[in-house]
């Protein structure tokens, strides 16, 4: 790509300009850009604006938008703090990054309120199918977690596994040597799916019961007494149950289970019941913030965390024995803990043999029950796929793809835009042999069904008696939006002897919630890998795969297919990016407004989502906002639950709520009163992690000065590869642009799938016949 400033001209697509060609630096930048993904934007108390906390999850993922919560506001005042009394009404509004706003994407699978126009009664919504499809998964995994060996008491009284696990955690702190029998790397064989009750067939839930009056007005005393809002009342009582009250009396750490509760505030609220007996060193505390920062780095992609990352991060927040710490929280079983060897010591000593001196370490995991036992539920019911056909069907040949999956139950399949042609293909192959077909993607599409819609029930094909889907082939693109819990619902619906094809670009961003399940898949190589040569057509497809090797290259576009327009500040992004929406691109390509969609990092700062959608409504669809701040006919996007951002225009509004037309199969959506804030928001500007999945006939990418340390190759890759016919691209990042292509790849995520599958398929391998 050339460093030559292009010339003013091309602000208007109407005069070609080659490429996205990178300004000369200018070092005078006008802050970080709001590179989480916060819709809502956090006042610290005065305790913790003169030292702010350290971040808990220093190798975090991507902290543009996916792995993120919306920034929560500081609910909980340090005591004496008299000032802040809870979220204000700015902090709470908005919908984010595949999630509503002001609610982090781990307890609370939220969005409930969608049913179709003209009906008598609210119908279900899809949300709430999503919801109770759900809560049959996490049945099924209390089932699994009652067959577990009964819990011990901490401390001394350890005995057996749990005290071999103790010792391993601190022979690898002690710079030792693990045994290998303190760890059980795979089975001998391939595990079998769980034998439980099948989950029925999914119907019209009935709300979730929330907390009584008695109870919420019990926590509010409590609350009121320590300092809190009582405004928290209602979300602790439904964190913690029934007792809530009397957990916080005792505990007051546990307030940490409310969303946007900080460590600090909890303190606050700790020293203001407890008195000189809340210090850093008390147990209860520790083992908050156990879970506390293994939640918060689940929000950043991880499903578990290194034990000496996770002790780094207790000592951050004064824990004085952190290793102590985390040994009591797994012994009382909080936690659980796992170990990922570079090279299989157990395996020798489990056929005898002495592990070898030059072995490499043991890497010991720290994680959830929850994510742990769905990474492992995910990972028997792939094994049990790719284990399901000895002999290939008979299709008549066909495409690479049509191959692979005719001989195997596990197929993968890479390639970008264009490539989303070849699983289609395969469908349609499928179909014509007479065989049941689905094809589910992350956002609508054409042909398919959503991954969310098809979870609930709400789409597909419905399920068996057994309470799998009713089908023999199951296509996922967009698979690298398939977050480990996810995914584990998804697979261990897929009957017996049907075949499941994760299809997926693996250069966009990764999915909002935790894990790394198609990146995962592909490094166990546990099944065939089917790449597609398909390159992305004209010059956009050109500049677009190079940036998926790190080269920002400068392209031909004669028909004026890549615009660039350089900008000195943000103010004059926005004016530029409303002029080239409503006017320059129209003219020159003969593409309307509404199919114009404009991408930038962040939410806030002077070139965030929030300023350029204020500007485009002004220009495009004036009007008071009288419904909730909407008017029929804005472009907005909806957050029914966390991980999915649904394009829709607004209709009206009534008493039931904010009527919208959603994108896809144009069904009407109806957003209750109550959750319009949190639910719904302006979409005519939306940032990557929204757009993913989606594509428009042309798209305005908007790099504000102030968004330079937000940018990563994969967030450039998802945001120019969005743009169908044409791409402008509003440039005021200098030469962090080609920097980000080049040597900002993107964040690690720790997980255990890799281990969890290779180690199936190995023991697959050896023990052919069982």
């Amino acid at each position: 790509m050339s460093t030559d400033r292009p010339d003013a001209s091309a602000a208007d697509p109407t005069i070609p300009t080659p490429g996205p060609a990178a300004p000369s630096p200018d070092p005078a930048a006008s802050g970080p850009a709001d590179t989480g993904s916060p819709e809502a934007e956090p006042t610290a108390p005065a305790d913790e604006a003169a030292a702010p906390e350290p971040d808990p999850v220093p190798a975090a993922a991507d902290s543009g938008e996916a792995g993120e919560p919306e920034a929560e506001p500081d609910a909980v005042p340090a005591a004496g703090d008299s000032g802040n009394a809870g979220p204000t009404p700015d902090d709470s509004g908005e919908a984010g990054d595949g999630r509503p706003g002001a609610e982090p994407p781990v307890s609370g699978r939220g969005g409930v309120g969608e049913s179709p126009a003209g009906s008598e009664t609210p119908a279900v919504s899809e949300a709430a199918a999503e919801l109770a499809a759900q809560k049959v998964e996490r049945e099924r995994i209390a089932r699994r977690k009652a067959e577990r060996q009964a819990p011990v008491e901490a401390g001394g009284k350890l005995s057996g596994k749990a005290a071999d696990l103790l010792a391993a955690v601190r022979a690898v702190e002690g710079g030792e040597k693990p045994p290998a029998l303190y760890f059980d790397d795979a089975p001998a064989a391939p595990r079998k799916a769980v034998a439980a009750t099948a989950p029925p067939p999914p119907r019209s839930p009935e709300p979730a019961a929330g907390p009584t009056p008695d109870a919420v007005a019990a926590v509010e005393a409590v609350l009121t007494r320590g300092g809190a809002p009582a405004a928290l009342a209602g979300a602790a009582a439904t964190a913690l149950g029934e007792d809530a009250a009397g957990l916080l009396a005792e505990d007051p750490w546990r307030l940490l289970a409310v969303a946007g509760v900080r460590p600090a505030q909890a303190d606050g609220f700790a020293r203001a019941l407890l008195g000189p007996d809340a210090g850093p060193a008390d147990e209860r505390r520790a083992a908050a913030l156990v879970g506390w920062l293994l939640e918060q780095a689940a929000l950043k992609g991880h499903t578990a965390l290194e034990a000496p990352t996770l002790e780094s991060a207790l000592a951050q927040y004064g824990v004085p024995a952190p290793a102590e710490a985390l040994e009591r929280a797994i012994g009382d079983g909080a936690v659980l803990v796992f170990n990922e060897g570079e090279e299989a010591e157990a395996e020798e000593a489990q056929e005898g043999e002495e592990p070898g001196e030059d072995t490499g370490p043991v890497r010991v995991l720290v994680g959830l029950e929850g994510y742990a036992l769905a990474e492992e539920s995910l990972a028997d019911g792939l094994a049990r796929l790719a284990g399901g056909f000895d002999t290939p069907a008979d299709w008549g040949g066909g495409s690479e793809l049509i191959r692979a999956a005719a001989g195997h139950g596990l197929v993968t399949h890479t390639g970008g835009e264009a490539a989303r042609a070849e699983p289609r293909a395969l469908a349609a192959a499928a179909r014509e042999l007479g065989l049941r077909v689905c094809l589910a993607a992350h956002a609508p599409a054409p042909d398919a069904v959503t991954t969310a819609g098809l979870l609930a029930g709400t789409e597909g094909p419905g399920r068996d008696a057994d309470g799998r889907f009713a089908l023999d082939l199951l296509i996922v693109l967009d698979a690298p939006q398939l977050d480990v819990e996810t995914a584990a619902a998804l697979v261990e619906s897929v009957p017996d002897g049907a075949r499941l094809v994760l299809s997926g670009d693996p250069g966009v961003l990764g999915s909002a919630g935790p894990g790394r399940v198609f990146a995962d898949v592909l490094a166990a190589r546990a099944c065939p890998q089917v790449v597609s040569r398909v390159p992305d057509p004209g010059p956009v497809g050109e500049l677009v795969s190079g940036i998926g090797i790190g080269e920002l290259n400068q392209v031909d576009a004669p028909g004026k297919e890549v615009v660039i327009v350089p900008v000195r500040d943000a103010g004059e992004a926005v004016h530029r990016t409303v002029q080239l929406v409503a006017e320059s691109v129209p003219r020159a390509f003969g593409i309307p407004a509404d199919s114009v969609q404009v991408i930038t990092p962040g939410h806030g700062g002077s070139a965030g989502t929030r300023a350029l959608n204020t500007a485009l409504k002004e220009r495009l669809n004036p009007g008071p906002g009288r419904f909730g701040g909407f008017d029929p006919g804005d472009r907005v996007v909806h957050v029914p639950s966390p991980g999915r951002a649904v394009p829709a225009t607004v209709v009206s509004a009534d008493a039931r709520g904010l009527h919208l037309d959603g994108a896809g199969a144009g069904a009407r959506i109806v957003v209750p009163k109550e959750r319009v804030e949190s639910q719904v928001r302006h979409g005519w500007a939306v940032t990557a992690h929204q757009a993913v999945g989606a594509r428009w006939p042309a798209v305005v990418v908007v790099l504000p000065g102030d968004a330079a340390q937000a940018l990563s190759r994969d967030w450039v890759y998802t945001a120019f590869g969005r743009a169908e016919r044409h791409l402008s691209v509003v440039h005021g990042v200098d030469q962090a642009l080609a920097h980000a292509v080049a040597q900002v790849p993107p964040k690690p995520r720790t997980t255990r799938l890799t281990g969890l599958l290779s180690a199936l398929a190995e023991a697959a391998r050896e023990k052919p016949g069982e």
